[in-house]
């Protein structure tokens, strides 16, 4: 089966042949993917590279949000003939859908350098997530104007938490 998958705004083209294999942008990779203890944490190996990465779907959205070394990212996944479909309806980008920054695992928040009103850039910093003795900063996926900040500093936060909405 073939996705094509968006990640601040490159698109990939990645097929999934089996268990242990798949191709990304005519690349092969050895990939071993597992969840640990039934968690959205995953233990990823890339060939012969190991990551760890907390994966959540975005409920509002259908995106994932994906923290991997510290960063969030936030990437659309479509089977290939669904986005075909969905380019011949003319169907927009969803840009123009509220984006929620939810927690990718329970912490404490250490900062929240935005307040609601405020004008965001993709990239800007939307919180400051201490979770397992290390600080994550979560990142704002596009360009856009806070219109939630559901959390302050020193509060402690549940996994999937709305933190921050964007619109």
């Amino acid at each position: 089966m073939k996705y094509v998958t968006t990640i601040n705004d490159k698109t990939y083209v990645i097929e999934i042949n089996d268990d242990k294999r798949v191709i990304v942008d005519g690349v092969e990779y050895a990939v071993d993917f597992e969840s640990v203890s039934g968690q959205p944490v995953y233990s990823l190996l890339i060939d012969g590279h190991s990551y760890e990465a907390y994966v959540n779907e975005a409920e509002a959205s259908g995106d994932w949000q994906v923290l991997i070394r510290g960063d969030l990212y936030t990437a659309t996944v479509e089977d290939e003939r669904e986005k075909r479909l969905r380019a011949a309806a003319g169907a927009g980008t969803g840009t123009d859908i509220e984006f929620s920054l939810r927690a990718p695992m329970p912490g404490l928040i250490v900062t929240v350098p935005v307040a609601e009103g405020a004008a965001v850039h993709k990239g800007d910093i939307l919180v400051v997530l201490e979770s397992m003795k290390m600080q994550n900063e979560l990142k704002c996926p596009r360009d856009g104007q806070v219109t939630r900040v559901k959390v302050k500093t020193g509060e402690n936060v549940e996994q999937n938490q709305v933190l921050v909405t964007i619109a």
